[in-house]
């Protein structure tokens, strides 16, 4: 019963029928790489790849499928730079790192992941888990055992003894581990800081994150004191070479990003207080700034709520979260390059795209947003050949708006279609 089919099937290709495919019709097409959104297009979709884009809006052959997006525009998938898929901040957060395992962080990334996806963001780079939750959620992701976005995973944050990212800070000493090393993420200088990279190769990481200053949610004092020497940034950035991994530093402090960009760090993430010497060196070094306006507007917001931080966090959410739109609008003016990150996970998933918003508000083009989402972020990702525009050959992830987004950028927060690698995971 099975041989007259395939058959039939073999004889239809022989024939020269094309095979079934998938025709998107395009109000309006914002590709990646031109200046400028095209009207009227289809784009053809075919075993998980773009086939073709098309002027005008093609007549469905037999078993071809149509998506109707005519009132929309449609786009290459979403990219985030700065995640946190395994966790979303909370008032109940600092007692939930004593009470959830690792099964439990495994699950709420899952669920976390299929909201981002849900979103429009079909690739993100997370940078900081805890359990390896990250990067078992990213083999899952890709062996199709859950929905989600391709993760490039950092792992375990790197920091100093005591800084942002040492998972110890604030435990009391019945606890114990009072005193983590470089498996857990925690070093003091150069030759722990080489260990911690090779560690960081060990667990599977596609990448390496160190938290070059101290930050808002950890329960230490200081937000913005440099934490690493140079010369033990140095160690990191040298040895992650080795191992073809990229080097994000979180900073907030000038003094601690200009360590880092000096010892070569591939881009600074968040660079709240970036004064005009960092900005001159960040161009010098070609450093990518990853602003996430998005958590900075978060905490200081709850910030005013009593009792929603701890109190040795609220004020440092007070001081940093207003500055990082103002220092993000000087950074565009002075020409330094821009990745779409948001830090999600601070802010809550599902709702990354608020950041275009934000970045719009302080002056960036809604072309040149969307294009660090898109196409920028996919050439820092090295693979833009395969992703970050809607050209033929690429792979199939498409996402969709309604309306235009450049006469409006708050419809990127209106995602209502969403394909990865040719499957839709949501439709209008």
């Amino acid at each position: 019963m099975i041989r007259p089919v395939l058959l039939l099937a073999a004889g239809s290709l022989a024939a020269g029928l094309a095979p079934a495919a998938t025709l998107i019709h395009a109000g309006r097409l914002i590709d990646g790489v031109a200046d400028r959104a095209f009207t009227e297009r289809t784009v053809v979709v075919e075993a998980g790849r773009i086939l073709a884009i098309e002027p005008g809006y093609r007549r469905a052959g037999e078993g071809d499928t149509v998506i109707d997006l005519r009132g929309s525009t449609l786009m290459p998938g979403l990219m985030d730079m700065h995640v946190h898929l395994t966790s979303e901040y909370a008032r109940s957060s600092e007692i939930d790192r004593f009470r959830k395992d690792g099964a439990d962080v495994a699950l709420d990334g899952a669920m976390y992941a299929q909201r981002t996806l849900q979103a429009g963001f079909t690739t993100v780079r997370d940078l900081g888990d805890s359990f390896r939750a990250s990067i078992a959620l990213r083999d899952a992701i890709n062996a199709g055992k859950v929905p989600g976005p391709r993760i490039f995973a950092a792992g375990k944050s790197i920091a100093t003894t005591g800084g942002h990212a040492d998972p110890t800070n604030g435990w009391a000493d019945y606890l114990g581990g009072a005193d983590p090393g470089p498996v857990e993420g925690v070093i003091d200088g150069p030759t722990q800081a080489v260990q911690a990279v090779r560690q960081r190769y060990k667990d599977g990481s596609d990448l390496v994150k160190i938290t070059a200053t101290g930050g808002v949610l950890s329960i230490a004092k200081s937000g913005l004191n440099p934490q690493f020497t140079e010369d033990e940034i140095r160690a990191i950035v040298t040895t992650a070479r080795d191992y073809g991994f990229k080097v994000a530093a979180h900073a907030h402090g000038a003094e601690g990003m200009k360590r880092a960009v000096r010892a070569g760090v591939d881009t600074i993430e968040h660079g709240t207080f970036m004064d005009d010497e960092t900005i001159a060196l960040m161009k010098q070094k070609g450093t990518f700034y990853v602003p996430t306006i998005s958590a900075g507007r978060w905490v200081a917001d709850r910030s005013r709520e009593e009792g929603f931080f701890p109190a040795v966090v609220r004020p440092k959410a007070a001081l940093v979260g207003p500055q990082i739109q103002d220092t993000f609008a000087r950074a565009i003016k002075a020409g330094v390059r821009i990745l779409f990150g948001t830090d999600t996970g601070v802010s809550p998933h599902g709702d990354n795209a608020a950041e275009f918003v934000l970045m719009v508000e302080a002056g960036m083009a809604p072309m040149a947003a969307i294009r660090s989402a898109t196409s920028e972020t996919a050439k820092f990702l090295e693979i833009d050949d395969r992703l970050g525009s809607v050209q033929a050959g690429r792979l199939a992830d498409l996402v969709a708006v309604p309306g235009d987004p450049l006469a409006d950028i708050s419809a990127m927060r209106r995602v209502h279609f969403v394909m990865k690698d040719g499957v839709v995971h949501r439709r209008p």
